[in-house]
């Protein structure tokens, strides 16, 4: 048997659908926590893809996920604004809050928008997309509790989450650019997917649970779990910290300390800027300085071993135009996971593989 198989986007996400929806879930939020994991598939991420679907379905069963759950306004103070995310599907409660703080920032021309209790948002970088769509700039700042999985930079063991970054920025007569990554050296979903494929990752992502280097995945996805290592030593570190205190403890979600959790749930909070250029004043010379400044980038003479220079968020969609046309790769391992998870909720494996052919 090939350890990959390769799906239709239109296919998997029928079937991914159909996994969400025996979990409990209404049509209407299977089909969109569905789409955003393909979607990240399409994007080459895929940490935040389909691979997640047996922790959401444990996450349902252990009640650490609220299925069909919304958004709830804690705070409305003209530009600020305090959302609860009351642990349901991430994806549906974050496209929410998002349409608050783009509606507020229409209005006021800004907009600080704090979402608490999020369960896992997924890629980050769909949020920016939303606001930018609208011609808005976005920035997301965002902390992770669940199992710690990040070394401090000088420390030995894990102690906080990937605590992702994004910005997004309006492109004139473009996509936006999108910048969007962990302060992990690597996504720990990547590790997970390496470690179902049986490889080995790169020097300097990776500790053993003594603190030593490894190449080994495993230390980042079973135990005996060791840590995976900050992006740029101490810069990437620093940004990791500053996403904590932003992401968890100005929004009142929480942080990292260290308590045992028996769920499977992953909690995030994200703190969300939100500006309209327009009402700022600056539209008109935001996007011919934009426009500018990157054709003076993608000018520059193109290094060995590259074909071109690439904006942020280019990559993403390189992936997805490839994707779309060949199909998404899954491992066997994952998929017989997503299998397995299905039978936990009473959807026979046999109707999810049937699904994802079609």
């Amino acid at each position: 048997m090939s350890d990959e198989h390769v799906f239709r986007a239109d296919s998997l996400e029928r079937a991914i659908s159909a996994v969400i929806a025996a979990a409990g879930s209404q049509e209407h939020e299977a089909t969109h926590v569905a789409r955003s994991l393909v979607e990240s598939n399409l994007r080459g991420h895929d940490s935040h893809g389909i691979g997640m679907v047996p922790r959401y379905i444990d996450a349902v069963l252990d009640g650490s996920l609220k299925p069909n759950g919304t958004v709830r306004v804690t705070l409305d103070a003209g530009p600020l604004l305090v959302l609860d995310g009351q642990r349901a599907y991430g994806q549906v409660v974050g496209d929410a809050a998002m349409e608050h703080a783009i509606g507020r920032a229409r209005a006021l021309g800004t907009c600080v928008m704090a979402l608490a209790r999020a369960h896992h948002l997924g890629r980050i970088g769909q949020f920016a997309e939303i606001a930018a769509a609208q011609g808005l700039v976005s920035l997301h700042f965002v902390n992770v509790i669940s199992l710690p999985r990040v070394a401090p930079w000088g420390g030995a063991d894990a102690r906080y989450g990937t605590n992702p970054c994004c910005i997004g920025i309006p492109v004139p007569g473009e996509p936006p650019m999108l910048l969007d990554f962990a302060t992990s050296a690597v996504a720990q979903g990547k590790l997970r997917v390496a470690y179902n494929k049986g490889k080995q990752v790169a020097p300097g992502l990776v500790i053993d649970d003594k603190g030593r280097p490894t190449t080994d995945p495993r230390y980042a996805v079973v135990e005996p779990h060791g840590a995976m290592m900050p992006f740029g030593e101490h810069k990437g570190y620093g940004l990791a910290v500053a996403c904590e205190l932003l992401g968890g403890a100005l929004t009142g979600s929480g942080t990292e300390d260290g308590a045992d959790r028996a769920d499977n749930g992953v909690i995030n909070g994200m703190l969300t800027i939100v500006i309209d250029p327009a009402r700022l004043g600056t539209r008109d010379a935001f996007g011919d300085e934009t426009a500018k400044f990157l054709a003076w980038l993608r000018g520059s003479p193109v290094a060995p071993g590259f074909d071109r220079v690439r904006i942020a968020g280019e990559p993403e969609r390189e992936s997805k135009a490839q994707r779309l046309a060949s199909g998404i790769p899954v491992d066997t391992t994952t998929w017989k996971a997503i299998g397995s998870a299905a039978e936990k909720v009473g959807l026979a494996r046999s109707r999810v593989d049937a699904l994802a052919t079609a």
